[in-house]
């Protein structure tokens, strides 16, 4: 599915193909909250890297994050202008970069099950609202953005 998103200000805009599409993982990780604001819930979605293409990338900057002193592989894209998180991505998996959601311009596929994640280090007031059918997890679940896809047949 080919994705198009931006920023909020407009500053940046992309598009990417997209065969995972369906945002239903939720993460409330502080990274996430902190990074892409509210209760976390940075949602990512699964691309091909090599399909990437940017307008405004001399605005687009990113941020490593830090975990027990060790700088993560995970490079998070955001808006120099106006802060919106935009994608991540990673060395460790070149082929894949993960658009957030959140900056999606295009209508997404709903999701028939949200997988709720990191729930052992959400902020006590980001309560997840847990849907019948939804799984949670205190870290990050064993199936792969992939496999979840492949599994509900939402592969596109």
């Amino acid at each position: 599915m080919r994705l198009e998103g931006s920023c909020h200000c407009g500053a940046v805009r992309f598009a990417v193909e997209a065969p995972h599409p369906v945002p239903y993982m939720l993460c409330y990780c502080s990274i996430c909250r902190k990074t892409a604001g509210g209760g976390g819930y940075a949602i990512n979605l699964g691309a091909k890297s090599e399909t990437m293409r940017v307008e405004g990338e001399a605005r687009v900057r990113t941020y490593n994050a830090v975990r027990d002193g060790t700088p993560s592989t995970l490079q998070r894209s955001f808006c120099s202008l106006c802060g919106s998180a935009l994608w991540a991505y990673s060395p460790k998996w070149p082929d894949l970069i993960h658009p957030h959601a959140s900056a999606i311009d295009t209508d997404l596929p709903l999701p028939p099950e949200r997988a709720h994640i990191m729930l052992g280090s959400r902020a006590n007031w980001a309560e997840p609202c847990l849907r019948e059918g939804d799984t949670s997890f205190d870290a990050y679940p064993n199936e792969s953005l992939a496999d979840w896809h492949d599994r509900m047949g939402k592969s596109q």
